[in-house]
């Protein structure tokens, strides 16, 4: 049925390439110089360290925090990720999540807060984040191309749109599931709405906080594979090229690489959220 013609592929082109991006491309290209050259440090360091070292920390991280079976299986996973040379796609990867999980948390933690504190902040917010995690995920891409171009960049502002809104959700709800006699005690006890923030609420939500930074992690490796369509660097890249050149050991050896990844850093943010 077409009632009326609504060109809105064309309404949308002719807005991005002839007013968006002759106004803000100088914006954009500020905030890709920024990210780039954050991915980049990240990368470096977690490269250029010792992988006995990195794995060394992360094996007793677990340890002290997700015990010995999980530490057990990072030692494992980790040489097995060695054992397949893959241990530098690997550090890209992680590199990218350590960075989308980073910008997603600065920005989510106090847009929760203020949706939790406020109902019209929190009228406008949910729908963002609605939209935010029901567009499809290969249409973050395109935006992500146009404005920063190929590489780690657009992989990183692609992962945090389809990333960031769990941890504002459950910022927001677990502020909102602290005890309203709590909060009544603490405001009748002379807090200030910054005291109440910072030593009641915020440290009562923590948990729940914690598991909104889990998923946030876990959502931004499941895009690995996805942001390496648009050049990003790791173990997505490595799935891809087994996926082009029907290579199914090469995209079972990234694959794999990928699921070591995922199961140690939940394993680690859940015995976080667990001791909290």
């Amino acid at each position: 049925m077409n009632y009326f013609d609504f060109p809105l592929e064309d309404l949308t082109n002719d807005f991005v390439n002839n007013w968006f991006l002759p106004n803000f491309s100088g914006f954009f290209d500020q905030i890709s110089i920024f990210l780039s050259s954050f991915i980049e440090s990240v990368t470096n360091v977690l490269i250029v360290t010792p992988a006995e070292v990195i794995a060394l920390i992360f094996v007793l991280l677990a340890w002290w925090i997700a015990g010995k079976g999980v530490a057990i299986f990072a030692i494992i996973g980790f040489l097995f990720i060695g054992s397949i040379d893959l241990w530098e796609e690997s550090m890209q990867t992680l590199a990218i999540v350590i960075v989308s999980t980073v910008i997603s948390v600065l920005f989510g933690v106090p847009v929760g807060i203020l949706s939790a504190s406020s109902k019209v902040v929190d009228r406008i917010v949910r729908p963002i984040l609605d939209f935010m995690q029901t567009l499809p995920i290969f249409v973050y891409l395109i935006p992500s191309i146009l404005l920063f171009g190929l590489g780690g960049v657009p992989a990183v502002i692609a992962t945090f749109v389809f990333a960031a809104p769990p941890a504002v959700r459950m910022t927001s709800l677990g502020i909102k599931q602290v005890p309203e006699e709590v909060v009544e005690a603490s405001r009748a006890f002379g807090s200030t709405p910054k005291q109440l923030l910072l030593k009641v609420q915020l440290p009562l939500a923590m948990p729940t906080i914690m598991a909104g930074v889990n998923q946030t992690i876990m959502l931004a490796l499941s895009m690995a594979v996805v942001a390496s369509m648009i050049g990003a660097p790791g173990l997505g890249s490595t799935v891809l090229t087994g996926i082009s050149q029907v290579n199914v050991g090469l995209g079972l050896t990234g694959g794999l690489a990928i699921v070591v990844l995922a199961i140690v850093l939940d394993r680690v943010t859940q015995g976080i959220t667990n001791k909290l």
